[in-house]
């Protein structure tokens, strides 16, 4: 057993979020392999983790066990590719609480043109866009990878877009837009062609850079 499972072991799940500041923006760095370089203050208050039980651990340290594997499938081929990907997740902290958070990522390479490092941001996600529309797909999710595996899992995925006329991350955005044009936050924000330009702007004003 290695240390990262022995660490996972330990955690019993607890069906309570952490109480964080949701205004902070979560932070980390990690190898091409995912391991775990550097986290900021906000990553370790929130995770419950020391800073030494973080560092060179792999990043699923903190996965927790309601999220599809499908989703991270899916995140990892987009980084790998060099392509940021957002993504809605669910984490497990030391303590067995959870808390939500959507992925933003710098992707840096060498001189050749090889990923070496991913910086993560992540931020809180509205409540209202998880309970009405995220758990339910992730429980789906999961129950098809129960039944039939990640193969399946990630066909059903892709046919709840297709249907949807959406990528996921188009899909996210809408998500988070709507509830954002609901709390009117952005009364005056008009959306504007789905092209990468416009997609770029909004995570970009999501996320503060």
């Amino acid at each position: 057993m290695n240390q990262e499972n022995h660490l996972q072991n330990c955690v019993a799940v607890i069906d309570k979020e952490v109480t964080w500041d949701k205004t902070q923006v979560i932070m980390s760095k990690t190898n091409a392999f995912g391991i775990i370089e550097y986290a900021n203050e906000v990553f370790v208050d929130v995770s419950g983790y020391e800073d030494y039980e973080l560092m060179g651990q792999p990043h699923n340290i903190i996965r927790h066990p309601d999220m599809p594997k499908v989703i991270f499938k899916v995140l990892w081929e987009n980084l790998k590719q060099g392509k940021n990907f957002h993504a809605i997740v669910k984490n497990l902290a030391k303590s067995g609480r959870y808390y939500w958070v959507i992925t933003d990522f710098e992707i840096s390479k060498d001189e050749n043109g090889v990923i070496v490092n991913y910086f993560g941001r992540r931020q809180a996600v509205p409540q209202e866009v998880i309970s009405l529309h995220i758990e339910p797909l992730y429980k789906k999710l999961l129950q098809i990878e129960a039944a039939s595996g990640v193969e399946f899992s990630e066909k059903y995925l892709i046919g709840f877009l297709e249907e949807k006329k959406r990528s996921y991350v188009e899909y996210i955005k809408e998500l988070i837009y709507e509830h954002e044009k609901a709390q009117s936050k952005f009364a005056n924000y008009e959306m504007k062609a789905e092209d990468e330009e416009e997609e770029r702007g909004f995570f970009s004003r999501l996320f503060g850079r």
